[in-house]
């Protein structure tokens, strides 16, 4: 690991300062998108808010001085939310410009066209990065860049928590699932036959839809559409599920500040330990899940002071396996966790 320079670091704050302001300029000025129209029935005009593309919406009431004010305000809101974004959306170029330059530029462009696109229809907090890319994620917070050939990856996880109501993200969505979304990023996206969690674009790069495993009794399929991509219930990530979770802005290959959700660190490293024992996990992958969570407590200890191994904080993981993933990783790089001695 290597700390980001003095310059590095200001880039970094301010990516992160416009990033947030953007997106807020964003949502702001497509909170507008679908507008307001007059509509004439039986000899009189109403104001109609709409509320999608199809052109259904609620009227306002009859044209009088009251809705004649209200079409002006919205009117007038719209020009201006829009040349705020303007604005904001010059300035982010600007700064992706910046960060090229100074080489801050590690996530895919791939990924953070997708996370872009989840953000754009709010739904940056709806999914949770998990796996390799999470890991672009902790050096924003941390400050820092890792080796380059413990972050690649050619897929990313998008972990989806079941227990929250599926019909409001399929809303976002509006109805064309997140298979349509990530067409929207690139239109070669497709699902494959054998695995209907997974999609793949013409270049090989996939996304996968996972959620924890259920009860036996929740039969029901996370879904957000008609042929949508399916989720697959992978065992154990209920631990994630449950762990805090935050928002780092990174930076795209580009340049572009894209913020993504990602796991406690903490709850990240002991899952990439306990994984590296399970019996059932391919050799290289397993070899690969040692390299990461050593990394990432490495990271956490010289970084990341604030986030403790103190196991009340990490109540969601069994002793067991908090155990086991001491183990691992004083076997791998002498690591000795504070608090976790057993």
């Amino acid at each position: 690991m290597q700390a980001l320079a003095h310059q590095q670091q200001l880039f970094m704050v301010e990516s992160d300062q416009v990033y947030r302001a953007w997106i807020d300029a964003l949502h702001h000025a497509r909170s507008y998108r679908y507008g307001m129209r007059w509509t004439s029935s039986k000899g009189l005009q109403y104001l109609v808010r709409l509320h999608d593309a199809r052109g259904n919406g609620k009227s306002l009431g009859p044209r009088n001085a009251d809705t004649e004010a209200l079409f002006a305000a919205f009117s007038e809101g719209k020009v201006r939310a829009e040349a705020r974004l303007k604005s904001l959306a010059a300035r982010m170029k600007e700064q992706a410009r910046l960060n090229r330059a100074a080489r801050l530029g590690r996530l895919p462009n791939i990924v953070g066209d997708i996370l872009l696109g989840l953000a754009a229809a709010r739904m940056e907090h709806d999914f949770c990065v998990v796996g390799t890319h999470a890991i672009h994620g902790f050096e924003a917070m941390a400050g820092v860049h890792c080796r380059m050939e413990l972050l690649a990856s050619g897929d990313v996880d998008l972990l989806y928590d079941p227990r929250r109501q599926l019909s409001i993200v399929a809303r976002k969505l509006d109805g064309s699932g997140l298979l349509g979304l990530l067409r929207k990023v690139d239109p070669s996206f497709a699902p494959l036959n054998d695995q209907p969690f997974r999609a793949a674009n013409d270049k090989g790069f996939m996304v996968d839809l996972v959620i924890p495993e259920r009860d036996l009794r929740d039969a029901a399929e996370v879904t957000f559409g008609q042929n949508d991509l399916v989720a697959v219930e992978i065992p154990n990530l209920h631990w994630l599920v449950n762990a805090p979770k935050y928002d780092a802005v990174a930076v795209a290959a580009d340049g572009r500040p894209v913020m993504m959700r990602v796991p406690d660190p903490r709850a990240f490293a002991l899952h990439k330990a306990w994984l590296s024992e399970r019996p059932d996990r391919e050799p290289v992958k397993k070899s690969r899940d040692r390299a990461q969570a050593v990394l990432v407590t490495q990271m956490i200890l010289s970084w990341l002071p604030a986030f403790e191994f103190d196991p009340a904080r990490l109540r969601y993981f069994s002793a067991e396996m908090l155990q086991q993933a001491q183990s691992v990783l004083g076997q791998e790089a002498d690591i000795r966790l504070p608090g976790l001695m057993f």
